[in-house]
C-alpha cells in the first residue's frame, strides 16, 4: 500500500521532508477493520506531528493522518459482517493515526456512516472537527440552548463547524478571525459576533456583546490566551483548550476562576482510549449527522488535492490561509 512518509534527516522538519513510500499492508487485528482510504483531511496537528512536536500515542500507525473517508475493505477476526459493517461499506472515521495512506485498520467504534446527502470525498472533513467540537463543547464544556459561545479561530475547520453546530442547537455565537473576507463568512456560517483580532479586544467584545462574558469558550492557542480567556468567561463560564498555537506555559488567576466559579479544561482527542472515542463516535452518529443531513451544519472545504500534493497542502495550512479543510484523496 501507499502511505506518506515523513522523512526529514532528524525525522521531522518541513513539508519538503514529507514523501509518498510503498509500505507493507496493514490487516485488522480484534475488534478492528480495515478501510480502503478514498480521502483523508489536513489538521493542524498533522503538521505538528510533521515537526516531531506531537507523537502519536503508544500502538498508533506512525503514518500522519487523524481522520478518513473510505469502504471497508476486511473485518477483524472477531468483528461479524453486518454488525454493524460489512465488506465494501462507504464509511469515514476517526484516528489516532494512519490516515496519510491507501489503506488504514481503525477500532470498529471509530468508524461512523457518511452522513445522508455528504459525497464519500467529502465524508473525509467531518470525523475528526465533528467529534472534537461534539466533545468538547457539548459533552464536557456543557453547552447549552440560550447560552453564548465564542471559539477562536472561527475560519478554520474546527471552527466553521462550530460555529453551524453551536448555532443550530441555539447558542449565540461569538468568533475571532484575522481577515474581513474570514469574518463575513463566520458571520454567513452563523456567528452573531465577528471579532478582528489584529485591531479588538476580544475581552472586551465579549463583555459589551454577552451581558459581561460568554458562557463557553473553545481556544486553540493555549498560554497566550489563557489570562485573556478567563476575563472573557460569564460567572460558571468554562473555557476549553484543545490546542497550543500560542504557547504551553502561562499564568492563571485563581482568584479569578474563583470569583466567577469558572472552569478551565484542557482535552485533547487523539490519546483517548478506545471506549472514550467510541462514545463520542456514537455521540456525533447520533445528535450531529442529522443536522450535516439535513444541511443545517455543512462540511467546509477549501481545496482538495490528490495525497501526491501533500507538501503543498501541509504549506496551506502553515500558512494559515485556507477557510475550512483540505482534503487529500486517493
Amino acid at each position: 500500500m501507499r502511505a506518506v512518509h515523513a522523512g526529514g534527516p532528524d525525522g521531522k522538519g518541513g513539508p519538503e521532508v514529507l514523501s509518498i513510500r510503498e509500505v507493507p499492508d496493514v490487516e485488522p487485528g480484534p475488534g478492528e477493520i480495515a478501510i480502503d482510504v478514498v480521502a483523508t483531511a489536513v489538521n493542524r496537528a498533522d503538521t505538528l506531528q510533521r515537526q516531531g512536536l506531537y507523537p502519536p500515542p503508544p500502538g498508533a500507525s506512525e503514518v500522519i493522518g487523524l481522520e478518513c473517508s473510505g469502504r471497508v475493505a476486511a473485518l477483524g477476526p472477531d468483528v461479524v459482517a453486518g454488525e454493524p459493517w460489512s465488506v465494501g461499506d462507504e464509511v469515514c472515521a476517526l484516528l489516532a493515526g494512519g490516515g496519510y495512506a491507501s489503506r488504514v485498520v481503525v477500532p470498529v467504534g471509530q468508524v461512523m456512516p457518511v452522513p445522508d446527502g455528504i459525497d464519500l470525498v467529502t465524508a473525509a472533513a467531518l470525523p475528526e472537527v465533528a467529534c472534537t467540537v461534539w466533545s468538547n463543547v457539548f459533552m464536557v464544556a456543557g453547552l447549552q440552548p440560550g447560552e453564548t459561545f465564542l471559539v477562536h479561530g472561527g475560519a478554520g475547520g474546527i471552527g466553521t463547524f462550530a460555529i453551524q453546530l453551536a448555532t443550530a442547537l441555539g447558542s449565540r455565537v461569538l468568533t475571532t478571525g484575522g481577515t474581513a473576507a474570514k469574518r463575513a463568512f463566520c458571520a454567513e456560517l452563523g456567528a452573531a459576533v465577528t471579532i478582528d483580532y489584529h485591531e479588538e479586544d476580544f475581552v472586551e467584545v465579549a463583555r459589551a456583546e454577552a451581558s459581561g462574558g460568554v458562557d463557553v469558550i473553545l481556544d486553540n492557542m493555549g498560554a497566550s490566551y489563557l489570562g485573556r480567556n478567563v476575563s472573557a468567561l460569564a460567572t460558571e463560564g468554562r473555557l476549553v483548550i484543545i490546542g497550543m498555537q500560542g504557547g504551553i506555559k502561562g499564568e492563571l488567576n485563581i482568584a479569578a476562576l474563583l470569583n466567577k466559579r469558572a472552569a478551565v479544561i484542557a482535552t485533547s482527542l487523539r490519546g483517548r482510549p478506545a471506549a472514550g472515542k467510541a462514545a463520542i463516535c456514537a455521540g456525533v452518529v447520533e445528535h450531529v449527522w442529522p443536522l450535516v443531513a439535513d444541511g443545517s451544519v455543512r462540511p467546509i472545504i477549501d481545496r482538495s488535492l490528490p495525497l501526491e500534493d501533500v507538501a503543498e497542502a501541509h504549506r496551506t495550512m502553515d500558512a494559515g490561509s485556507h477557510t475550512g479543510k483540505i482534503l487529500l484523496t486517493l
